[in-house]
């Protein structure tokens, strides 16, 4: 049996390269971009009106000229006009491109309007004001968002104003998630008093479509041969495989056993945690297999504590998300185990994140896990762990 450490450091040896694919820009939210976004024009392409109101030349206004003869409106989208008369005004509106003559705009609440006249209100006015200048965001030809980051809306807006219609971004992996056990039964199938419904394949399909990633789902009787022959199609087809049960000591856990008869190289199994001891983990030439617990909580967790570091990894990215959160009150846990403690999460005026813990009825307690909103890692050789103490979060809401 390893600890959680060596066991995070085996997996994350173990990366896989996806390779890159270019898709719409529509589709790319959550994608790694494959390459640098640059800017086509300056940002902005001309000078432009940041206010309603009026333009001017403000040489006027520093002789003291407050009333400004309305010469007409320049709109937002239409041609840039010009002043015919250097001591008039045109209206502007937001967004509009500043027109030919003039360098300073006053917003209409700072002006009275009457008979074609504005006379500005205020003296608080400078030079230049309320124009956002040509190129002052980024120049032509500048980076405005450099390869390697996750794609947000925020990155997908500037993909839009440069003119990108299509992204170069990194391929999601070919994920199969694999239920185990005769005991099983579909969701939409009434079960016998022996059977259950499928639940685990499901949360953790969902947990990963969060991810970007479609998966394919497939189900193992507790039948050796029938086992080998959708495990050695499934391994031709995908990138990872997250089996969930079938690799305790039980006499019908034929996984582990078959996995290796199949050329996928056990690289360790049992770690020293609670809940999800019994974790399998290996490699074909191929894939990557995340052989969790059969208990829902130990799946999830395992899930969230090691498949997404792993795939956050493969992709280029950190592969932890450094969050923590406060102990909301004494816990404590006897055996010489890393524990992943369910909390439900507030948040405090002072910005501090504490975890609550939930104790629910242990690893198969599905419905626990609607309770909490994070597991808080609580390291091992140690019993007591006090309130007010420091853990790292795994929040999955």
């Amino acid at each position: 049996m390893i600890t959680v450490e060596q066991a995070t450091q085996i997996i994350l040896s173990n990366y896989l390269s996806f390779g890159k694919e270019t898709v719409p820009m529509q589709l790319a939210t959550g994608r790694i971009l494959h390459e640098n976004l640059i800017a086509d024009r300056d940002f902005p392409p001309f000078d432009r009106v940041s206010m309603d109101g009026i333009a001017f030349d403000f040489t006027f206004f520093e002789k003291g000229k407050r009333a400004f003869k309305i010469e007409g409106l320049q709109a937002a989208g239409a041609p840039q006009m010009a002043l015919r008369d250097p001591g008039n005004c045109l209206e502007v509106m937001t967004g509009t491109i500043l027109p030919e003559g003039v360098d300073t705009v006053v917003r209409y609440e700072d002006l009275v309007m009457n008979d074609g006249v504005a006379t500005i209100q205020t003296e608080h006015v400078v030079s230049k004001q309320n124009i956002h200048h040509q190129g002052i965001d980024r120049g032509v030809g500048s980076v405005i968002v450099e390869r390697g980051g996750v794609l947000s809306p925020a990155e997908i807006g500037v993909a839009a104003t440069v003119g990108k219609t299509h992204l170069l971004v990194g391929k999601m992996p070919n994920v199969a998630i694999i239920s185990t056990g005769d005991e099983l039964v579909n969701v939409d199938e009434k079960p016998l008093p022996y059977q259950i419904r499928k639940s685990n394949v499901h949360n953790l399909a969902a947990a990963i479509r969060q991810w970007g990633i479609q998966p394919n789902l497939f189900h193992l009787p507790d039948e050796k041969e029938a086992i080998r022959g959708i495990l050695t199609t499934v391994l031709e087809q995908h990138d990872a495989l997250i089996l969930s049960g079938g690799v305790s000591a039980g006499k019908l856990d034929f996984v582990p056993t078959v996995l290796e008869e199949l050329n996928v190289e056990k690289l360790f199994h049992k770690v020293a945690q609670r809940p999800g001891k019994p974790f399998w983990f290996g490699r074909s030439e191929r894939s990557v297999v995340f052989a969790f617990p059969g208990n829902p909580v130990s799946s999830f967790m395992c899930l969230h504590r090691y498949f997404r570091p792993w795939l956050r990894g493969s992709m280029g990215l950190a592969p932890f998300e450094e969050k923590f959160a406060v102990l909301g009150k004494d816990f404590y846990f006897r055996p010489d185990l890393t524990y992943f403690l369910q909390v439900k999460i507030t948040f405090g005026k002072n910005g501090q994140l504490t975890g609550t813990p939930i104790e629910g009825k242990g690893s198969g307690d599905l419905a626990n896990l609607v309770d909490a909103d994070a597991f808080m890692e609580l390291p091992r050789e140690r019993a007591k762990f006090s309130k007010g103490d420091v853990f790292p979060i795994m929040p999955y809401r």
